[in-house]
């Protein structure tokens, strides 16, 4: 087993989960067999609870886990399903520590950060790394390991000692520290800083830590003297210092490290499969897209797209495979109520053009009432004016309470999510979820559904099978009591759960592409495999047929 630790410094977001991915694409193309490991040392349990502006978007896995959108990365770029476990906290670590303290495990010993803590971790990590991630037999040949943060940040302080402890209990020849940094172009010549590296490296090294790569985030292609300055005071090789500058798409970021040499430092064989040539196809081919086409995205989060980076990443993927350059017009959904109108009538204008000007409309999932009545005039909007709509999760529920009000004329339909007794309860609160609890306690994860029409547009798109796995985050649901009278009307659920009760997917008759899903389809989304819904969606905005 060998392993590759990425760590960041100077400050956040300089695309660790990136980097990571990428080096695990180089490893996969040399034919080896990948999973990976993301540390992040906040006391949450699990990322489940955590705002989008705090953290960016839950990515949700197959075994219900809640976890940091890097893990989407990862999925993503190397085309393996993680579990809950890959993703570490601290609230995972200490609450394990303080279980077995209290079950007696530690019985006569005081209990420390180090040992206890530290060897936890490190059980934590050679475990999980041993899982296969892929589906295949056997346990994987090499773990990613992100550790999140900054080095120096106190959080992160036990997670670097375990770390440096773990490569005496591995072997140094079978570990390598990769140091993510940023080197800031300041003044008006654009002179190369290279001290806020140096710096972290510093800081890294007095933690017991020497990097063996550093990969450099900056605007430009970093200069050879540059490279050598730093290899010179971080004590690595010159050819170890990688240079990360900005790119079109982020799918150039492997071509970019190994076009620097990242494969034989690293001692494999990135031309032993065919991964990383069409991985340059696609790369290439999307830069090379020209003709547009024009998804609006209605939610609440619209300043902050990280709160919404699979769904943007799923997007992407169906609009490559349909030949078009993506652009998505950013709607704040309470911008298209008529309360805003009074408020900012500039803004209400400018919203609803957007959302007239697109080439399709998509509703994504969330939670709260803001923007709710902005979500559901969307959803009509869509329906009325033949325009190609998906509706995710809540995007669904908004979409049956559209259709139940002006279609089946009940006006004040409502989900009792935003209304404690509404006189039409078109969503309502699932039985079996907890209402004490707001931590692991949706109905998460992959689950089946089963199609209960033959002909629709939603399942050609899925091909063969009696049902399709999507993962799932939600404690509302139509309500069953309306699903006839909803049915009759023209909106089919033609998708169902196992007790054939709960509605999962609806597609509306005599519409180009009318489609809601209760499940989250773009967890599952991958280059050159887009998600089924989100390929109509785009098919249809470009003027495709569905058949």
């Amino acid at each position: 087993m060998k392993y590759v630790v990425v760590s960041g410094g100077v400050l956040s977001g300089l695309g660790k989960g990136v980097t990571a991915s990428s080096i695990g694409v180089l490893l996969k193309s040399a034919g080896l067999k990948i999973t990976s490991v993301k540390i992040d040392p906040y006391l949450n349990s699990d990322a489940g609870t955590m705002s989008p502006f705090e953290h960016g978007e839950v990515f949700v896995l197959d075994d219900g886990g809640e976890v940091d959108l890097d893990l989407g990365n990862y999925e993503r770029f190397l085309d393996i399903n993680l579990a809950k476990n890959n993703n570490l906290t601290t609230g995972k670590i200490y609450s394990k520590v303080i279980e077995a303290e209290r079950k007696g495990d530690y019985l006569g010993k005081t209990v420390q950060v180090i040992p206890h803590i530290t060897d936890a971790i490190q059980d934590w990590i050679e475990e999980v790394a041993h899982v296969s991630a892929d589906g295949s037999d056997g346990p994987p040949d090499a773990c990613i390991i992100e550790l999140g943060g900054t080095v120096g940040d106190i959080e992160s302080a036990p997670y670097v000692e375990a770390l440096r402890q773990f490569q005496f209990r591995v072997g140094r020849e079978n570990i390598s520290f990769v140091h993510v940094s940023l080197v800031p172009v300041m003044g008006p010549v654009g002179e190369q800083k290279t001290k806020p590296t140096q710096h972290s490296v510093k800081e890294l090294r007095g933690l017991g830590i020497t990097p063996d790569i550093l990969v450099c985030r900056s605007t430009s292609p970093m200069t050879d003297e540059t490279k050598e300055k730093l290899a010179a005071f971080c004590h690595v090789s010159p050819d170890a210092v990688m240079s990360t500058h900005d790119v079109p798409n982020i799918y150039h970021v492997p071509l970019m490290l190994e076009s620097q040499g990242l494969c034989n430092i690293l001692n494999v064989d990135c031309n032993a499969t065919n991964l990383l040539s069409e991985w340059r196809k696609m790369a290439l081919n999307l830069d090379t897209l020209t003709e547009e086409v024009i998804i609006a995205m209605v939610g609440k989060y619209t300043e902050l797209s990280d709160a919404y980076l699979s769904v943007i990443k799923s997007l992407q993927h169906a609009a490559m495979e349909v030949n078009r350059k993506l652009r998505i017009n950013w709607i704040e959904a309470s911008h298209l109520e008529d309360s805003w109108k009074n408020k900012n009538d500039e803004e209400f204008e400018n919203s609803w053009n957007m959302l007239k000007s697109s080439d399709g409309i998509l509703v994504p999932g969330g939670f709260g009432d803001r923007g709710i009545e902005g979500k559901i005039l969307a959803a009509q909007y869509a329906r009325t004016s033949k325009v190609p709509f998906l509706g995710i999760c809540l995007g669904l529920q908004i979409a049956t309470i559209e259709f139940c009000r002006n279609v089946l004329n009940l006006t004040n339909a409502n989900s009792t999510e935003f209304e404690d007794n509404p006189d039409f309860p078109a969503v309502i609160f699932m039985p079996e979820i907890s209402k004490t609890h707001l931590g692991g306690t949706m109905r998460l994860g992959s689950r089946p559904t089963l199609w209960q029409v033959d002909n629709c547009k939603i399942k050609s798109l899925y091909g063969e099978g009696e049902s399709v796995n999507e993962r799932h985050r939600h404690r509302y649901e139509v309500n069953p009591d309306l699903i006839d009278d909803i049915e009759k009307a023209g909106l089919v659920f033609v998708g169902k759960d196992e007790t054939g009760q709960r509605c999962e997917i609806f597609e509306l008759k005599d519409h180009p592409y009318y489609v809601g899903v209760q499940f989250h389809p773009e967890f599952k989304s991958r280059p050159g495999r887009p998600s089924p819904p989100f390929l109509g969606l785009l098919m249809a905005s470009s003027g495709k047929s569905i058949s």
